[in-house]
């Protein structure tokens, strides 16, 4: 009996609703499973029901933004394993490295990153 592969899961964190709502009809067309929210402090709440194979996170949000939910989410390891895509349009070398020293495994600068390359990293990822 063939079993089909298991669905991705990702959590889109992103503040833009416009930009968020485009990354979850690219994932789902993807046929990842996809659920999304527009901040940190959402996000955290969305892990209370939901554990991603993949965090899609931005990093400038209001409420929480991504390097402040990253140092919350740090704290739930090893209990939730998904890995943290950083995803924004600020290229601060500081602020990366931060992302990367609280968790992140990869990251993407929106601007040059087609659907295509979207999933393709999120595929790398898990």
């Amino acid at each position: 009996m063939n079993q089909s592969p298991k669905k991705i899961s990702v959590l889109v964190v992103e503040d833009e609703l416009e930009l968020n709502k485009a990354y979850v009809t690219i994932l789902t067309s993807e046929k990842m499973k996809v659920e999304s929210c527009l901040n940190g402090e959402e996000a955290l709440e969305k892990l209370k029901k939901f554990t991603p194979d993949v965090i899609l996170l931005d990093l400038r949000m209001p409420k929480m933004g991504g390097i402040d939910f990253l140092t919350s989410f740090s704290k739930l390891k090893p209990q939730i394993k998904s890995r943290v895509i950083i995803f924004t349009n600020y290229d601060k070398q500081d602020e990366i490295n931060e992302a990367f020293s609280l968790g992140a495994s990869k990251y993407m600068l929106k601007a040059w990153a087609s659907p295509r390359e979207i999933v393709k990293l999120i595929k790398e990822t898990v």
